[in-house]
């Protein structure tokens, strides 16, 4: 009775899934041919007569100034110069500015020039992906507010080609379904990795894994259920990408044991704007009765800015015992995009007063790109201390400056950049508040001959993450996509 009872249920089960997922798929192409529609009241011939190829960028924050943003426009820009018949857009939520200040940021910032005018598609959905909105399962919560920003962006602009510049994976089956659009992506550090996994795992505290979660057994265990979740749903939606580009060894090494996409998977280094640090003239130091110690990176909370104030603490306090005879200088140069990222500054000046630093450390907040090279050309030490750092364009952009670099021993500094070159050293890596402060000690410890061998060194080695070298690889990626 109970079998027949099972089986009377099942079949009409059955058949209604049927029919629902019939109805879904129904749905769906049905949204597919809309959106083509609309796709095709939107585009117009050009000079030519011939329709252009439209290539879209999704970067909500193309006028934050990162090393994300650099390779936005290096990206642009190296298809203006390929491809005459490609209109470039970029899906942007910065609304606060013209589609003419960006372009003018970009210049100012990066000494990024386009060579013809592109579209902006302004989003006014934005907040749908600030971590802010999402207290707890921020990871989740962002991306499914990616896919409705990504919704937005598609019925305001339907392109050919789609590249998410950001690393908002959930977007990429929305516009090649629902789209119809060949996608593409370029990924600087994946949403989650097997890092990520571990740290949860293991119970370790950082930014972000809170303290209440790591004490609590039964909390790690649910968000370690939680993250092996969302790591398999990121793995599905990568896999929808037709090319895959990463930024280094590094995040190679988590999308591929991710997304599982290795055939169309390369590794292309972000544009660092070598020359112009390699313009900086070499010399030896002149004077060694004052040292600064330059970092460089956006003022977010994974760049770890507490551990350089923390360090340069420590190392103070040494000098201040007689180990270190000239003056220090610590100067913080970072962007913000956000009021979190400005109170965030707040907050490290008040670590600063803390630690009775105020004086010997400096704050210099979205300053111009010729301010940037004075600060390097003047520094000694180059300073980055983010754990597990995607790839580090501020590392190669102190190597090249001529400072000695001392970066974190994780990611990218650690496997592609501060690496040796033709057997010589290039730069230094250290882990914890300790070892930063040793290191700093050492590297002033140096004599002038010697520091100059190595920042030598380091300049040789960083040609490989030139402009010239991203543009190369970047087209060899793309190719596909034009075919």
């Amino acid at each position: 009775t109970c079998f027949r009872l099972l089986g009377s249920l099942l079949i009409p089960a059955l058949f209604l899934s049927g029919i629902l997922c019939v109805c879904l798929v129904g749905l769906l192409w049905g949204i597919r041919l809309w959106i083509q529609q609309r796709k095709k009241q939107f585009t117009s011939a050009g000079k030519d007569g011939k329709q252009p190829l439209l290539v879209a960028f999704f970067h909500p924050y193309c006028n934050a100034g990162g090393g994300g943003e650099r390779v936005l426009w290096c990206a642009v820009r190296t298809l203006q110069k390929k491809y005459r018949n490609v209109t470039c857009v970029v899906y942007t939520g910065d609304r606060d500015a013209t589609g003419d200040e960006i372009v003018e940021g970009a210049f100012r910032r990066f000494n990024i020039k386009l060579t013809h005018p592109i579209k902006f598609v302004f989003l006014e959905k934005r907040y749908l992906v600030e971590a802010s909105l999402y207290p707890h399962f921020t990871l989740l919560g962002q991306s499914l507010g990616s896919v409705f920003l990504g919704w937005e962006a598609l019925l305001k602009c339907v392109p050919d080609i789609y590249i998410d510049s950001m690393g908002y994976a959930f977007t990429l089956p929305l516009f090649k379904y629902l789209g119809g659009c060949r996608v593409g992506c370029y990924v600087h550090y994946p949403t989650i990795s097997t890092d990520m996994l571990s740290v949860v795992r293991n119970q370790d505290t950082r930014f972000n894994n809170a303290a209440f979660i790591t004490s609590s057994p039964l909390f790690s265990k649910f968000k370690v259920v939680y993250y092996y979740f969302f790591a398999f749903m990121y793995g599905l939606v990568g896999s929808c990408s037709d090319i895959v580009m990463v930024n280094s060894s590094w995040t190679l090494n988590h999308i591929l044991s991710l997304w599982r996409t290795g055939a169309c998977t390369s590794v292309v280094y972000p544009p660092c704007d070598v020359q112009t640090f390699l313009d900086i003239p070499l010399e030896e130091e002149k004077s060694s009765a004052q040292h600064s110690i330059v970092s460089v990176s956006q003022f977010r909370p994974e760049k770890d800015h507490p551990l350089q104030i923390r360090a340069f603490a420590k190392l103070l306090k040494q000098k201040r015992l007689g180990q270190l005879q000239p003056s220090l200088k610590l100067i913080l140069i970072g962007g913000c995009r956000n009021q979190q990222d400005e109170e965030r500054v707040n907050n490290l000046k008040h670590l600063c007063k803390e630690l009775g630093v105020s004086n010997d450390v400096t704050f210099r907040v979205n300053i111009p790109f010729e301010e940037l090279k004075e600060h390097l050309a003047e520094a000694t030490i180059g300073l980055h201390t983010m754990w597990n750092e995607h790839f580090g364009i501020g590392v190669v952009e102190c190597m090249a400056a001529g400072t000695v670099i001392l970066a974190h021993n994780s990611g990218g500094p650690r496997l592609d950049i501060v690496v040796p070159y033709e057997g010589h050293i290039t730069g230094f890596l250290a882990e914890n508040e300790d070892s930063y402060a040793e290191k700093m000690a050492y590297i002033l410890s140096l004599s002038t001959e010697k520091r100059l061998e190595i920042r030598e060194n380091a300049r040789r080695s960083v040609h490989r993450f030139s402009d010239q070298h991203f543009e190369e690889t970047f087209l060899l990626s793309v190719e596909p996509l034009f075919k």
